[in-house]
């Protein structure tokens, strides 16, 4: 018997990226994500650009500024709102095709792009789905949470940058993202996480915006459950050449729903008065769990 879990699309039609459809032990459901080795195929760049309707969220944490896609040619995923899954299919099996973009929890449509064949998450109230690396996680009250097939982001408390006014930044932002699609590759989540802090930093807290990084100290670096998963998390407090200072974090563990893929949060808080506290991003870390419909996947962890 198969077990419940993600398992290649029975249904796929061949056009557009490969997908896996949840099946839960008894019945194909109308959940599908795409397969990891799509992920890997696409080479997608969170860590440069994520695209949110007509904004491009140009990095991954506080630092984070925002452009229009007007504005230059950064490449980054297509994020679109959540949506309702189509309804589980009847009969052999075969998926229904059924589903459309609906608006987020405050009623703003994304207006995100998906590739063809590409599905939106489920919506979860209170929730950011990352469908891909198979987690939500949860908005805190004045935050805005955007969900996607691969990626999902929290931010809150947008600002004119400190490297000039045309540019919008955000004092508080964490994204995720499968480990693949950032073209992360270690062993453990242990090296990963070592690894990826240092170009969370960068993409945060780097660049026009901020200027360049002038130091950095490690304030934590251990081991942490998320989703039920053993994980590491990376903390650094940077120092900026202008604008304000930060804290940045790279944690990274196994995906819930698949214990082959590495999952990867990047956060970034501004040291300001206006900026959110380091206890906000302990509470949403602690708050993360297995997107809705996930599970025991291809040897995953419940």
């Amino acid at each position: 018997m198969t077990p419940p879990g993600w398992h290649p699309d029975p249904g796929h039609t061949g056009k557009g990226p490969d997908q896996e459809r949840w099946w839960d032990g008894a019945q194909w459901t109308g959940h599908v994500r795409p397969s990891p080795a799509a992920v890997r195929r696409r080479g997608v760049r969170i860590g440069v650009g994520v695209t949110v309707g007509a904004v491009v969220l140009a990095a991954i944490g506080g630092g984070m500024y925002l452009l229009r896609e007007d504005d230059g040619g950064r490449p980054g995923i297509a994020a679109a709102s959540p949506s309702t899954p189509p309804p589980a299919p009847e009969g052999s099996g075969a998926p229904d095709d059924a589903g459309g973009s609906e608006g987020d929890k405050d009623g703003e449509d994304d207006g995100g792009s998906l590739d063809p064949g590409e599905q939106l998450p489920p919506t979860e109230p209170g929730y950011a789905t990352d469908l891909a690396a198979g987690i939500s996680l949860p908005v805190p009250k004045g935050w805005t949470g955007k969900s996607a097939a691969v990626g999902a982001g929290l931010t809150t408390g947008e600002h004119a940058c400190p490297g000039g006014p045309a540019e919008t930044c955000v004092r508080g932002g964490i994204f995720s993202a499968p480990a693949v699609a950032l073209k992360l590759t270690a062993g453990t989540a242990e090296e990963a996480a070592k690894k990826d802090i240092a170009v969370n930093a960068e993409q945060s807290y780097g660049g026009e915006s901020y200027g360049k990084i002038t130091s950095h100290e490690e304030i934590r670096s251990g081991a942490v459950t998320v989703a039920g998963q053993k994980g590491y998390a990376v903390r650094w407090k940077v120092v900026t050449e202008k604008g304000d200072d930060g804290y940045v974090e790279s944690l990274v563990f196994p995906s819930p729903a698949s214990k082959n893929m590495l999952v990867v949060v990047r956060s970034g808080f501004d040291i300001n008065k206006d900026a959110p506290k380091l206890s906000v991003l302990d509470e949403i870390v602690k708050g993360i769990k297995a997107a809705s419909g996930a599970g025991a996947g291809n040897g995953g962890a419940a």
